[in-house]
């Protein structure tokens, strides 16, 4: 069984894993078209594409044969209550941002996260079509290519760049005043990362953000000096019977007690 935090044998193995992941993915992209892949729609809106379900049999099978003893979550995988009886549980998404992939947006990632006790211990995120390789264990910082992230220096929110849903945008910005507006990152891993990675200063999560959206990402932005929360402050607790959140605001450590101030206002 492993520890609190995985070894770096199995951390090497699953950024492996995300890069090998990808590469089975970019066939199907086409930058600034529509997929190669066959696309279908889960429900009335939610994007499939073959590309989705070839990735997660892939993952699932290496990464379950990697740590046999964890659970599994998956958006593309049936849920199976027993991963609730699991103190580890591999959470992951495929292809985060599938809209994005399938219309030849760039940014959408493979984002894998393993969770113990509800908490993420290791957090991989890869996003093929910019090469970018965003890992993290508790404790040893977070990286991407192979150099250590950190969140913006800014002191202060005052013209802050941000990203998000725009109602959300417009909370903080009738409070805070003028801030910078980014578009928004369809991928919602991605954009947590940009924060980490200091790109992005505040970036907002409308509700219903799933483990799998934000697992990985969540731990990334915590060893990137970031905090990810409800807007209740609250940090996010996975593998859950209901694995959905609420609102949720990434920011600085230094400047999350102004942000959530201004998202509550």
């Amino acid at each position: 069984m492993l520890s609190s935090i995985p070894p770096s044998s199995l951390a090497s193995a699953v950024c492996e894993a995300a890069r090998r992941a990808g590469a089975m993915a970019l066939p199907y992209f086409r930058s600034g078209g529509q997929t190669a892949a066959r696309l279908w729609y889960k429900g009335q809106s939610s994007p499939v594409t073959e590309a989705d379900i070839a990735l997660d049999t892939f993952l699932k099978g290496h990464l379950t044969g990697l740590f046999p003893e964890a659970g599994w979550l998956s958006e593309e995988t049936a849920d199976d209550p027993a991963r609730l009886e699991r103190s580890h549980v591999w959470i992951v998404d495929p292809i985060d941002g599938t809209r994005a992939f399938a219309s030849g947006h760039p940014d959408w990632a493979v984002s894998i996260a393993l969770v113990r006790d509800g908490k993420p211990v290791l957090g991989v995120l890869y996003a093929p079509a910019h090469d970018r390789l965003y890992e993290a264990r508790p404790g040893e910082g977070a990286w991407c290519n192979g150099e250590r992230l950190q969140v913006s220096e800014a002191e202060a929110l005052d013209l802050a760049r941000v990203t998000g849903p725009k109602p959300l945008m417009d909370r903080l910005e009738r409070r805070m005043g003028a801030v910078e507006r980014l578009p928004k990152v369809p991928s919602l891993a991605l954009r947590l990362a940009r924060v980490a990675d200091g790109s992005i200063d505040v970036g907002l999560v409308s509700a219903n953000a799933q483990d799998w959206d934000i697992a990985a990402a969540d731990l990334i932005l915590r060893e990137a000096g970031a905090r990810l929360t409800g807007l209740d402050g609250a940090v996010p607790v996975y593998n859950r019977p209901q694995p959905r959140h609420d609102e949720m605001i990434a920011v600085a450590s230094r400047l999350h007690p102004r942000a959530i101030e201004a998202m509550r206002a």
